[in-house]
Protein backbone atom coordinates (compact mmCIF):
# COMPACT_ATOMS: atom_id res chain seq x y z
CA UNK A 1 0.00 0.00 0.00
CA UNK A 2 1.32 3.46 -0.91
CA UNK A 3 0.55 6.51 1.18
CA UNK A 4 0.80 9.92 -0.46
CA UNK A 5 1.83 12.45 2.14
CA UNK A 6 1.46 16.18 1.74
CA UNK A 7 2.15 18.92 4.26
CA UNK A 8 -1.23 19.27 5.96
CA UNK A 9 -2.70 22.53 7.25
CA UNK A 10 -4.17 22.78 10.72
CA UNK A 11 -7.30 20.67 10.75
CA UNK A 12 -10.08 19.97 13.17
CA UNK A 13 -11.97 16.74 13.68
CA UNK A 14 -14.97 16.16 15.90
CA UNK A 15 -13.05 14.21 18.50
CA UNK A 16 -9.82 16.21 18.12
CA UNK A 17 -8.03 12.85 18.14
CA UNK A 18 -8.86 9.53 16.61
CA UNK A 19 -7.88 6.13 15.23
CA UNK A 20 -9.12 4.48 12.02
CA UNK A 21 -8.08 1.45 9.99
CA UNK A 22 -7.53 0.93 6.29
CA UNK A 23 -6.40 -2.34 4.74
CA UNK A 24 -5.47 -3.48 8.22
CA UNK A 25 -3.19 -0.45 8.75
CA UNK A 26 -3.97 1.35 11.98
CA UNK A 27 -3.78 5.16 11.69
CA UNK A 28 -4.07 7.49 14.68
CA UNK A 29 -3.89 11.25 14.99
CA UNK A 30 -3.90 14.27 17.28
CA UNK A 31 -5.16 17.61 16.00
CA UNK A 32 -3.90 21.01 17.10
CA UNK A 33 -0.80 22.60 18.60
CA UNK A 34 0.38 22.51 22.21
CA UNK A 35 -0.24 25.59 24.34
CA UNK A 36 0.22 25.07 28.09
CA UNK A 37 -2.31 27.72 29.13
CA UNK A 38 -5.13 25.92 27.28
CA UNK A 39 -3.97 22.33 27.70
CA UNK A 40 -6.13 21.52 30.75
CA UNK A 41 -9.26 23.32 29.57
CA UNK A 42 -12.31 21.74 28.00
CA UNK A 43 -13.51 22.15 24.41
CA UNK A 44 -15.59 25.25 25.07
CA UNK A 45 -15.08 27.15 21.79
CA UNK A 46 -17.95 27.56 19.34
CA UNK A 47 -18.78 29.95 16.50
CA UNK A 48 -18.94 32.84 16.13
CA UNK A 49 -15.40 32.92 17.47
CA UNK A 50 -13.74 35.94 19.03
CA UNK A 51 -10.08 36.87 18.70
CA UNK A 52 -9.20 34.58 21.61
CA UNK A 53 -11.27 31.48 20.86
CA UNK A 54 -10.36 31.50 17.17
CA UNK A 55 -6.86 30.61 18.38
CA UNK A 56 -7.58 28.45 21.41
CA UNK A 57 -9.88 26.23 19.33
CA UNK A 58 -6.73 24.92 17.64
CA UNK A 59 -4.95 24.01 20.88
CA UNK A 60 -4.46 20.43 22.11
CA UNK A 61 -6.28 19.41 25.30
CA UNK A 62 -5.17 16.95 27.95
CA UNK A 63 -8.23 14.72 27.57
CA UNK A 64 -7.27 13.79 23.99
CA UNK A 65 -3.76 12.83 25.07
CA UNK A 66 -5.22 10.90 28.01
CA UNK A 67 -7.52 8.90 25.71
CA UNK A 68 -4.72 8.07 23.29
CA UNK A 69 -2.53 6.92 26.18
CA UNK A 70 -5.13 4.25 27.01
CA UNK A 71 -4.27 2.45 23.75
CA UNK A 72 -2.46 -0.85 24.13
CA UNK A 73 -2.54 -2.31 20.63
CA UNK A 74 0.20 -1.51 18.11
CA UNK A 75 -0.09 1.72 16.10
CA UNK A 76 1.18 1.65 12.52
CA UNK A 77 0.95 5.36 11.67
CA UNK A 78 0.42 8.45 13.79
CA UNK A 79 -0.28 11.96 12.49
CA UNK A 80 0.14 15.25 14.31
CA UNK A 81 0.61 18.90 13.48
CA UNK A 82 3.26 19.49 16.16
CA UNK A 83 6.61 17.76 16.23
CA UNK A 84 7.28 15.66 19.34
CA UNK A 85 9.78 17.50 21.50
CA UNK A 86 13.31 16.14 21.06
CA UNK A 87 12.71 14.26 17.80
CA UNK A 88 15.32 16.49 16.12
CA UNK A 89 18.04 14.60 18.02
CA UNK A 90 17.35 11.52 15.89
CA UNK A 91 17.84 12.96 12.42
CA UNK A 92 20.29 15.24 10.64
CA UNK A 93 20.10 18.08 13.14
CA UNK A 94 22.98 19.90 11.52
CA UNK A 95 21.18 20.08 8.19
CA UNK A 96 17.92 21.09 9.90
CA UNK A 97 19.62 24.05 11.56
CA UNK A 98 21.32 24.98 8.30
CA UNK A 99 17.92 25.38 6.62
CA UNK A 100 16.10 26.78 9.68
CA UNK A 101 18.71 28.74 11.59
CA UNK A 102 16.12 30.50 13.78
CA UNK A 103 15.33 27.14 15.44
CA UNK A 104 18.81 26.84 16.93
CA UNK A 105 18.07 28.41 20.37
CA UNK A 106 15.13 26.09 20.99
CA UNK A 107 16.92 23.01 19.67
CA UNK A 108 19.97 23.68 21.85
CA UNK A 109 17.71 24.24 24.87
CA UNK A 110 15.63 21.15 23.93
CA UNK A 111 12.45 23.24 24.08
CA UNK A 112 11.30 22.79 20.49
CA UNK A 113 8.13 20.77 19.97
CA UNK A 114 5.20 19.45 21.95
CA UNK A 115 5.74 17.62 25.27
CA UNK A 116 2.27 16.10 24.90
CA UNK A 117 3.27 14.61 21.53
CA UNK A 118 6.43 13.24 23.14
CA UNK A 119 4.32 11.46 25.76
CA UNK A 120 2.33 9.83 22.98
CA UNK A 121 5.44 8.94 21.00
CA UNK A 122 6.90 7.17 24.02
CA UNK A 123 3.63 5.40 24.83
CA UNK A 124 2.32 4.42 21.39
CA UNK A 125 5.69 3.71 19.72
CA UNK A 126 4.16 3.83 16.23
CA UNK A 127 6.04 2.50 13.23
CA UNK A 128 5.66 5.87 11.50
CA UNK A 129 4.99 9.39 12.78
CA UNK A 130 4.20 12.16 10.29
CA UNK A 131 4.01 15.84 11.29
CA UNK A 132 4.13 19.37 9.86
CA UNK A 133 4.09 22.83 11.53
CA UNK A 134 7.76 23.86 11.21
CA UNK A 135 7.70 24.06 7.40
CA UNK A 136 10.80 22.04 6.66
CA UNK A 137 11.39 18.50 5.45
CA UNK A 138 13.03 16.45 8.18
CA UNK A 139 13.39 12.69 8.73
CA UNK A 140 14.44 10.86 11.87
CA UNK A 141 14.66 7.35 13.28
CA UNK A 142 14.09 6.85 16.99
CA UNK A 143 14.61 3.61 18.92
CA UNK A 144 12.41 3.10 21.98
CA UNK A 145 13.57 1.41 25.18
CA UNK A 146 12.96 -2.32 25.10
CA UNK A 147 9.79 -3.34 26.95
CA UNK A 148 9.15 -6.52 28.85
CA UNK A 149 8.26 -9.37 26.53
CA UNK A 150 9.82 -7.75 23.46
CA UNK A 151 12.57 -9.64 21.67
CA UNK A 152 13.71 -6.48 19.89
CA UNK A 153 13.04 -2.83 20.71
CA UNK A 154 10.50 -0.92 18.65
CA UNK A 155 11.46 2.06 16.52
CA UNK A 156 9.59 5.00 15.00
CA UNK A 157 10.37 6.54 11.63
CA UNK A 158 9.52 10.25 11.77
CA UNK A 159 8.94 12.48 8.76
CA UNK A 160 7.91 16.13 8.54
CA UNK A 161 7.33 17.97 5.27
CA UNK A 162 7.70 21.51 4.05
CA UNK A 163 4.75 23.75 3.24
CA UNK A 164 2.96 23.72 -0.13
CA UNK A 165 4.88 26.29 -2.12
CA UNK A 166 6.79 26.19 -5.41
CA UNK A 167 10.11 24.30 -5.22
CA UNK A 168 9.51 23.08 -1.67
CA UNK A 169 9.59 19.48 -0.36
CA UNK A 170 5.93 19.14 0.57
CA UNK A 171 5.14 15.75 -1.05
CA UNK A 172 6.31 12.25 -0.18
CA UNK A 173 5.25 8.71 -1.15
CA UNK A 174 5.80 6.00 1.46
CA UNK A 175 5.14 2.30 0.96
CA UNK A 176 3.40 0.67 3.93
CA UNK A 177 2.89 -3.06 4.42
CA UNK A 178 -0.79 -3.97 4.69
CA UNK A 179 -3.14 -6.93 4.88
CA UNK A 180 -4.31 -7.70 1.31
CA UNK A 181 -7.31 -9.56 2.74
CA UNK A 182 -8.46 -6.63 4.87
CA UNK A 183 -11.29 -4.32 3.88
CA UNK A 184 -10.57 -1.63 1.31
CA UNK A 185 -13.01 0.68 3.12
CA UNK A 186 -12.12 3.02 5.94
CA UNK A 187 -13.10 1.42 9.22
CA UNK A 188 -13.53 2.58 12.78
CA UNK A 189 -11.00 1.15 15.22
CA UNK A 190 -12.60 -1.17 17.77
CA UNK A 191 -10.17 -0.41 20.61
CA UNK A 192 -10.48 3.34 20.10
CA UNK A 193 -14.30 3.22 20.04
CA UNK A 194 -14.28 1.22 23.27
CA UNK A 195 -11.96 3.80 24.86
CA UNK A 196 -14.27 6.61 23.76
CA UNK A 197 -17.18 4.86 25.47
CA UNK A 198 -15.12 4.27 28.63
CA UNK A 199 -14.02 7.93 28.85
CA UNK A 200 -17.32 9.49 27.78
CA UNK A 201 -18.06 10.83 31.26
CA UNK A 202 -14.71 12.67 31.39
CA UNK A 203 -15.58 15.25 28.72
CA UNK A 204 -15.49 18.92 29.62
CA UNK A 205 -17.03 21.71 27.53
CA UNK A 206 -16.10 24.63 29.79
CA UNK A 207 -13.01 26.83 29.92
CA UNK A 208 -12.27 25.71 33.47
CA UNK A 209 -8.99 23.85 33.92
CA UNK A 210 -8.99 20.26 35.14
CA UNK A 211 -6.68 17.29 35.52
CA UNK A 212 -7.03 13.80 34.14
CA UNK A 213 -7.47 10.92 36.64
CA UNK A 214 -4.19 9.71 38.15
CA UNK A 215 -3.13 7.01 40.55
CA UNK A 216 -2.70 9.49 43.38
CA UNK A 217 -5.47 8.38 45.80
CA UNK A 218 -7.68 11.23 44.57
CA UNK A 219 -9.49 9.23 41.91
CA UNK A 220 -11.46 6.02 42.27
CA UNK A 221 -10.52 5.09 38.67
CA UNK A 222 -7.51 6.20 36.70
CA UNK A 223 -6.94 3.36 34.23
CA UNK A 224 -9.38 3.60 31.30
CA UNK A 225 -7.65 1.12 29.02
CA UNK A 226 -10.00 -1.58 27.74
CA UNK A 227 -9.89 -5.35 27.75
CA UNK A 228 -10.40 -7.83 24.95
CA UNK A 229 -13.80 -8.63 26.43
CA UNK A 230 -14.82 -4.96 26.28
CA UNK A 231 -13.78 -4.76 22.62
CA UNK A 232 -15.61 -7.97 21.74
CA UNK A 233 -18.76 -6.66 23.41
CA UNK A 234 -18.66 -3.54 21.23
CA UNK A 235 -18.09 -5.61 18.10
CA UNK A 236 -21.07 -7.80 18.90
CA UNK A 237 -23.24 -4.72 19.45
CA UNK A 238 -22.25 -3.50 15.96
CA UNK A 239 -22.59 -6.88 14.29
CA UNK A 240 -18.80 -6.87 13.70
CA UNK A 241 -19.35 -4.13 11.10
CA UNK A 242 -17.21 -1.05 11.73
CA UNK A 243 -17.14 0.30 8.17
CA UNK A 244 -17.30 4.09 8.16
CA UNK A 245 -20.46 5.13 6.29
CA UNK A 246 -20.39 7.47 3.30
CA UNK A 247 -22.91 9.85 4.86
CA UNK A 248 -21.42 13.24 4.08
CA UNK A 249 -23.95 16.06 4.12
CA UNK A 250 -23.37 19.73 3.39
CA UNK A 251 -24.16 22.02 6.32
CA UNK A 252 -22.75 25.33 5.05
CA UNK A 253 -22.94 26.96 1.59
CA UNK A 254 -20.11 26.09 -0.76
CA UNK A 255 -17.64 28.79 -1.71
CA UNK A 256 -18.82 30.71 -4.76
CA UNK A 257 -16.38 33.35 -6.08
CA UNK A 258 -19.25 34.96 -8.01
CA UNK A 259 -21.27 35.55 -4.84
CA UNK A 260 -18.89 36.40 -2.03
CA UNK A 261 -20.38 36.78 1.45
CA UNK A 262 -17.63 38.49 3.40
CA UNK A 263 -19.92 39.85 6.09
CA UNK A 264 -21.73 36.60 6.87
CA UNK A 265 -21.30 35.61 10.50
CA UNK A 266 -20.52 31.92 11.13
CA UNK A 267 -23.36 30.00 12.74
CA UNK A 268 -23.14 27.35 15.42
CA UNK A 269 -24.60 24.30 13.70
CA UNK A 270 -24.82 20.64 14.60
CA UNK A 271 -23.22 18.18 12.18
CA UNK A 272 -25.67 15.36 11.35
CA UNK A 273 -22.80 12.96 10.66
CA UNK A 274 -21.51 13.50 14.20
CA UNK A 275 -25.03 13.11 15.58
CA UNK A 276 -25.35 9.75 13.83
CA UNK A 277 -21.91 8.62 14.97
CA UNK A 278 -22.58 9.48 18.63
CA UNK A 279 -26.00 7.86 18.56
CA UNK A 280 -24.56 4.69 17.06
CA UNK A 281 -21.93 4.23 19.77
CA UNK A 282 -23.65 5.87 22.73
CA UNK A 283 -21.34 8.88 22.96
CA UNK A 284 -21.90 12.52 23.89
CA UNK A 285 -21.80 14.95 20.99
CA UNK A 286 -19.49 17.70 22.27
CA UNK A 287 -20.76 20.25 19.79
CA UNK A 288 -24.38 19.51 20.62
CA UNK A 289 -23.67 19.76 24.35
CA UNK A 290 -21.97 23.13 23.89
CA UNK A 291 -24.97 24.26 21.80
CA UNK A 292 -27.36 23.17 24.54
CA UNK A 293 -25.39 24.97 27.25
CA UNK A 294 -25.15 28.04 25.01
CA UNK A 295 -28.95 28.10 24.57
CA UNK A 296 -29.41 27.70 28.32
CA UNK A 297 -26.97 30.52 29.05
CA UNK A 298 -24.59 28.22 30.88
CA UNK A 299 -21.48 28.91 28.79
CA UNK A 300 -19.02 31.18 30.57
CA UNK A 301 -16.71 33.67 28.92
CA UNK A 302 -13.06 32.71 29.22
CA UNK A 303 -11.04 34.86 31.58
CA UNK A 304 -8.63 37.24 29.90
CA UNK A 305 -5.91 36.03 32.25
CA UNK A 306 -4.28 32.85 31.04
CA UNK A 307 -4.36 30.06 33.57
CA UNK A 308 -0.63 29.63 33.03
CA UNK A 309 -0.13 33.05 34.63
CA UNK A 310 -2.08 32.04 37.73
CA UNK A 311 0.23 30.67 40.44
CA UNK A 312 -2.67 28.70 41.90
CA UNK A 313 -3.05 26.65 38.73
CA UNK A 314 -0.45 23.85 38.66
CA UNK A 315 0.87 22.69 35.32
CA UNK A 316 0.84 19.12 34.01
CA UNK A 317 4.57 19.59 33.44
CA UNK A 318 7.38 20.40 35.80
CA UNK A 319 8.68 23.40 33.89
CA UNK A 320 6.80 26.64 33.33
CA UNK A 321 5.95 26.80 29.65
CA UNK A 322 3.63 29.78 29.63
CA UNK A 323 5.94 31.85 27.47
CA UNK A 324 6.24 31.58 23.72
CA UNK A 325 9.37 30.39 22.01
CA UNK A 326 12.07 32.94 21.43
CA UNK A 327 12.31 31.67 17.86
CA UNK A 328 10.51 33.64 15.17
CA UNK A 329 9.45 31.67 12.13
CA UNK A 330 8.99 34.08 9.21
CA UNK A 331 7.37 31.23 7.29
CA UNK A 332 4.52 30.53 9.71
CA UNK A 333 0.93 31.74 9.53
CA UNK A 334 0.11 33.00 13.01
CA UNK A 335 -3.61 32.24 13.21
CA UNK A 336 -3.04 29.81 16.07
CA UNK A 337 -0.56 32.03 17.88
CA UNK A 338 -0.42 35.38 19.59
CA UNK A 339 -0.36 38.48 17.46
CA UNK A 340 3.35 39.09 17.97
CA UNK A 341 4.04 36.41 15.36
CA UNK A 342 6.18 34.21 17.57
CA UNK A 343 6.31 30.52 16.86
CA UNK A 344 4.48 28.33 19.37
CA UNK A 345 7.13 25.68 19.83
CA UNK A 346 8.14 26.32 23.42
CA UNK A 347 7.82 23.27 25.61
CA UNK A 348 9.77 21.80 28.51
CA UNK A 349 13.05 20.28 29.51
CA UNK A 350 13.40 16.50 28.98
CA UNK A 351 11.80 14.46 31.72
CA UNK A 352 14.33 12.37 33.64
CA UNK A 353 11.71 9.62 33.80
CA UNK A 354 11.49 9.36 30.03
CA UNK A 355 14.90 10.18 28.54
CA UNK A 356 15.34 9.86 24.81
CA UNK A 357 17.50 6.84 24.08
CA UNK A 358 20.32 6.42 21.62
CA UNK A 359 18.98 5.32 18.23
CA UNK A 360 22.25 4.05 16.79
CA UNK A 361 21.34 0.34 17.14
CA UNK A 362 20.43 -1.87 14.21
CA UNK A 363 16.71 -2.68 13.83
CA UNK A 364 15.87 -5.99 12.22
CA UNK A 365 12.26 -5.97 13.33
CA UNK A 366 11.17 -3.00 11.22
CA UNK A 367 10.95 -2.37 7.50
CA UNK A 368 13.75 -0.60 5.67
CA UNK A 369 13.51 3.16 5.38
CA UNK A 370 12.54 4.52 1.99
CA UNK A 371 15.52 6.20 0.37
CA UNK A 372 13.99 9.61 0.97
CA UNK A 373 13.78 8.96 4.72
CA UNK A 374 17.38 7.84 5.27
CA UNK A 375 19.14 10.21 7.67
CA UNK A 376 22.77 10.75 8.53
CA UNK A 377 24.44 11.74 11.79
CA UNK A 378 25.45 15.30 12.62
CA UNK A 379 29.11 14.39 12.23
CA UNK A 380 28.73 13.47 8.56
CA UNK A 381 29.01 15.97 5.76
CA UNK A 382 25.86 17.83 4.72
CA UNK A 383 25.89 16.02 1.41
CA UNK A 384 25.56 12.60 3.06
CA UNK A 385 21.78 13.04 3.21
CA UNK A 386 21.21 14.11 -0.34
CA UNK A 387 17.51 13.35 -0.55
CA UNK A 388 16.56 15.07 2.69
CA UNK A 389 18.30 18.23 1.59
CA UNK A 390 17.61 18.01 -2.12
CA UNK A 391 15.72 21.29 -2.08
CA UNK A 392 18.82 23.08 -0.81
CA UNK A 393 18.08 26.64 0.15
CA UNK A 394 14.58 26.48 -1.29
CA UNK A 395 13.18 25.78 2.18
CA UNK A 396 14.42 29.13 3.46
CA UNK A 397 12.72 32.47 3.17
CA UNK A 398 13.95 35.98 3.80
CA UNK A 399 14.96 36.20 7.43
CA UNK A 400 16.27 32.62 7.38
CA UNK A 401 19.40 33.28 5.37
CA UNK A 402 18.10 33.01 1.81
CA UNK A 403 19.46 35.33 -0.82
CA UNK A 404 17.57 38.61 -1.04
CA UNK A 405 17.33 38.16 -4.80
CA UNK A 406 14.42 35.82 -4.22
CA UNK A 407 11.18 37.51 -3.28
CA UNK A 408 9.59 36.40 -0.03
CA UNK A 409 5.92 35.50 -0.15
CA UNK A 410 4.07 37.98 2.03
CA UNK A 411 0.94 37.51 4.07
CA UNK A 412 -2.17 39.23 2.74
CA UNK A 413 -3.60 41.26 5.57
CA UNK A 414 -4.64 44.78 6.52
CA UNK A 415 -2.40 44.90 9.56
CA UNK A 416 -0.72 48.12 8.41
CA UNK A 417 -3.64 49.92 6.77
CA UNK A 418 -4.02 53.53 7.83
CA UNK A 419 -0.92 53.18 9.96
CA UNK A 420 -2.73 50.79 12.26
CA UNK A 421 -1.18 47.69 13.76
CA UNK A 422 -4.48 46.11 14.75
CA UNK A 423 -5.70 42.53 14.48
CA UNK A 424 -4.23 40.55 11.62
CA UNK A 425 -6.72 39.25 9.09
CA UNK A 426 -5.29 36.07 7.62
CA UNK A 427 -6.63 35.27 4.16
CA UNK A 428 -6.15 32.45 1.70
CA UNK A 429 -2.95 33.11 -0.19
CA UNK A 430 -2.63 30.30 -2.72
CA UNK A 431 -3.53 32.35 -5.77
CA UNK A 432 -1.19 35.20 -4.93
CA UNK A 433 1.59 32.74 -4.11
CA UNK A 434 1.44 30.99 -7.44
CA UNK A 435 0.86 34.18 -9.39
CA UNK A 436 4.15 35.37 -7.90
CA UNK A 437 6.01 32.32 -9.19
CA UNK A 438 6.85 33.92 -12.54
CA UNK A 439 8.29 36.95 -10.78
CA UNK A 440 10.45 34.67 -8.64
CA UNK A 441 11.74 32.85 -11.70
CA UNK A 442 12.68 36.13 -13.33
CA UNK A 443 14.56 37.23 -10.22
CA UNK A 444 16.50 33.97 -10.09
CA UNK A 445 17.63 34.08 -13.70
Amino acid sequence: MYIYLIHHPQIRINWYAGVVKYRGVRIGGLSGIFKPHDYRKGHFEYPPYNQQTMRSAYHVRNIEVFKLKQIKQHMDIFLSHDWPRGIYHYGNKKQLLKHKTFLRPDVEANTLGSPAATELLQHLKPSYWFAAHLHVKFAALMQHPKSNGEQLPKATKFLALDKCLPRRDFLQIVEIEHDPNASDHLEYDSEWLTILKATNDLINVTSKTWNMPENNSLHAKWDFSVSGEDIEELLEEQGHNLQIPSNFSQIVPAYDPAHLQRSREPLHVINPQTTEFCATFGLTDLNAKVKQMENEGLMEEEDDLDSADNPEEPSDYTTDTSGLSSSINPDEITLEDDDNGELSTHSIEPSPDHPFMDSSANFSDIRDLPDSMIVSSDEMQDSANEDLGKSGDSSMTEGEGKSTRTKAVKRISNEHENGSSGIKLIKRRNQSIYHAQNDENEDNE
